[in-house]
C-alpha cells in the first residue's frame, strides 16, 4: 500500500434539521485498501457513502482525496464542475438497486461504453471492444452486448453496473449493499468476483453493508456505525472475532459469520 492515503475523511457530519444523520465521522483509506461500513438501516451508513461523493451535501468536517496527479482536493468544498468531473473519472460508483446505476434504455455495450466515451473515448470500434472485455470481465457473454438490461436477471444487472463503474479504471469505488435483494447463490457468486476484481485492480473501496459476512469476506479494515456515528473500528476479522463495543457484540452475536 502507499504511504499516503488516498482518501481522508475528517469530522464528516450530514444534519437534517436538529437530527445528524451521519456524526463527526473520520477515517482513512489507502489504495488498494476495502473498508466495510457496517450498521443497522438508520445507522448512517449510506449517508455517508454520498456525503463521500458529494451525493448528499455534508455540513461540516472535509473528504480530502487524492487524485491521480497527485494532488489533494476536498471533495465538500470543490466547484460544483469540477467535483463532477473528478467523480466521473476517479470514482465509482455501485448502487444497491442496479437499476439506479444504469441506462435501462441503452444496451449493455451501451452502458459500458458511455462512461468511456464521456471520458473522451471516441473511435467506435475502440469503444466496443473496451465494454466487450469489461463485460467479459464482469462474466456476461459479450455476445450479449447489443441486448437491453431489462433482459438480464437482477445478478446480471449487478455484473453490468459493476462492469459500467469499473470501466473508466477508477482509483476509489464506492458500493451501497452492492449484494442486497439477491439471492443467496447469486450473492456468493457475485461476492466472489468484487473480491477477484478488487485484488486485480488493486482497487480501494468503501462497502456499506448490513451484512457481516459481507464484510469479513471483502474488507480489510470495517467500520461499525449507530445513530450517525462510528462505535467501533479496526481489522475486519479482529473486530468481528472479539468485538469490544456492546452494541458491536449484538451485531455479531445477532447473525452467523462465516
Amino acid at each position: 500500500m502507499s504511504d499516503e492515503p488516498l482518501l481522508e475523511v475528517q469530522s464528516l457530519t450530514v444534519r437534517y434539521g436538529e437530527r445528524a444523520a451521519c456524526n463527526d465521522v473520520s477515517f482513512s483509506l489507502w489504495p488498494g485498501e476495502v473498508l466495510a461500513v457496517v450498521g443497522e438501516s438508520g445507522s448512517g451508513k449510506t449517508t455517508l457513502l454520498n456525503a463521500i461523493c458529494g451525493r448528499v451535501a455534508a455540513s461540516a468536517g472535509a473528504v480530502r482525496f487524492r487524485a491521480a496527479d497527485g494532488r489533494v482536493r476536498d471533495l465538500r468544498t470543490l466547484p460544483e464542475a469540477e467535483l463532477r468531473r473528478l467523480v466521473r473519472a476517479e470514482i465509482g460508483f455501485v448502487h444497491q438497486n442496479p437499476r439506479d446505476g444504469l441506462r435501462l434504455g441503452v444496451s449493455a455495450g451501451a452502458n459500458t461504453g458511455e462512461p468511456i466515451m464521456a471520458a473522451g473515448a471516441r473511435y467506435y470500434g475502440d469503444i466496443r471492444r473496451t465494454a466487450a472485455f469489461w463485460l467479459e470481465r464482469v462474466e456476461i457473454d459479450p455476445a450479449r452486448m447489443d441486448e437491453l438490461p431489462a433482459m438480464f436477471s437482477g445478478g446480471m444487472q449487478q455484473r453490468l453496473q459493476i462492469a459500467r463503474a469499473l470501466v473508466t479504471k477508477p482509483r476509489l469505488v464506492l458500493m451501497d449493499e452492492p449484494t442486497g435483494g439477491l439471492d443467496v447463490s447469486v450473492q456468493a457468486k457475485l461476492l466472489d468476483l468484487l473480491r477477484r476484481l478488487t485484488a486485480e485492480l488493486g482497487l480501494a473501496a468503501v462497502v456499506v453493508t448490513h451484512d457481516l459476512g459481507v464484510a469479513r469476506l471483502l474488507a480489510h479494515r470495517i467500520l461499525v456505525m449507530r445513530n450517525g456515528r462510528v462505535i467501533e473500528s479496526g481489522i475486519t476479522d479482529q473486530v468481528l472475532d472479539d468485538p469490544q463495543h456492546a452494541y458491536t457484540q449484538l451485531l455479531v452475536s445477532s447473525v452467523l459469520v462465516t
